[in-house]
């Protein structure tokens, strides 16, 4: 376990905001975890578990204690003639933990890659891209529960997945703590290439494969994504709305470029990055943040800002959005002291 006190957030928040914690534990195994949980020195201490960093947004410091979860390791589990049995550290990087999957030929997860974080996060957030989200391939979660310190392993149902949400965001939000996550990946894949963005990139691939999947969602990220090693950002700012049917069909009868994605009979997905460009704010800088040029679902930092400033540009694009088609925004990133 590694303590510091006063600790800089900068390097584990993807926005990059200069922020710092009370107290900051890197822990690197369960019973390290189980430890700290159990030290009654910071019962009464606000607690915050971060891992990458990804999806956060700090609008000032952290008074408290901030939990790092380290645990590494990818091993194989079980396996049978149809599928295998991954499990891996809630600090593996996940993008390390696809192209493992993918090395050794195992389905499920490749959809996924290039997405920035760690494991752990996986199942809090339901990641999902092109198509594929994590509980398809979740099989549990490993957990140290924060109130008693004793383990617990949540199955893919109790996990009660929704998009991007679940069990871990409402009546287990800050009860427990991902130390492991199990995935169940297929041994014959069956590729998901049916969005158009990936399907036309990988007319530009000799085969349809588990590496050329990979390898088309990276170069599709990567032009239009900015690096957080040069460009602070966490990535999509907001879910891509829900909305009954008729809404969905009036929206797009005014833009026949509005893609429309069923979710089921009565209800339609709509992209939040086309609703955010036709409003107006693609490419926008206000100060020291702003709305990226290449994808508009994307908030960007340019340096020398605050989570404040981020908040307010996401204010205004929200009411903006709902003014023009009264569409409400929600945001996916977790939002930490904004008033």
């Amino acid at each position: 376990m590694e303590f510091h006190a006063c600790y800089s957030l900068k390097s584990h928040n993807t926005f990059g905001f200069d922020v710092r914690t009370g107290l900051f534990a890197a822990v690197d195994t369960a019973d390290e975890l189980q430890a700290l949980l159990s030290d009654a020195r910071y019962h009464t201490m606000p607690r915050l578990v971060l891992g990458g960093g990804s999806n956060m947004v700090f609008c000032g410091d952290f008074d408290g204690l901030v939990i790092h979860p380290r645990m590494g390791g990818i091993e194989k589990q079980a396996e049978d003639a149809e599928e295998v049995y991954l499990r891996a550290g809630a600090g593996v990087v996940w993008d390390d933990f696809v192209a493992c999957a993918v090395q050794h030929g195992w389905g499920g997860a490749e959809n996924l890659s290039f997405i920035p974080g760690r494991v752990g996060a996986s199942p809090v957030q339901n990641i999902g891209a092109y198509g594929v989200e994590a509980k398809a391939i979740i099989h549990q979660v490993e957990c140290i529960l924060t109130g008693t310190g004793e383990r617990r392993i949540f199955s893919n149902a109790e996990c009660a997945f929704g998009y991007r949400d679940s069990v871990f965001k409402h009546a287990w939000k800050d009860r427990a703590v991902v130390t492991h996550v199990v995935f169940r990946l297929r041994k014959r894949p069956v590729l998901q290439v049916h969005y158009s963005p990936l399907a036309d990139e990988l007319k530009n691939y000799p085969e349809h494969s588990l590496p050329a999947v990979r390898q088309a969602i990276i170069a599709i990220r990567r032009r239009k994504l900015p690096d957080p090693a040069e460009t602070g950002n966490a990535g999509s700012f907001f879910k891509n709305p829900v909305v009954p049917k008729a809404t969905a069909e009036r929206l797009a009868a005014a833009d026949p470029q509005l893609t429309l994605y069923p979710v089921n009979d009565a209800s339609v997905k709509l992209p939040a990055g086309r609703l955010i460009e036709l409003a107006g704010w693609k490419g926008r800088r206000v100060g020291n943040v702003g709305v990226h040029a290449q994808q508009a679902l994307v908030l960007v930092h340019y340096g020398g800002g605050t989570g404040n400033e981020i908040m307010a540009l996401a204010a205004a694009i929200r009411q903006s959005v709902y003014d023009r088609f009264g569409v409400q925004l929600e945001p996916e990133v977790n939002v930490i002291g904004y008033h």
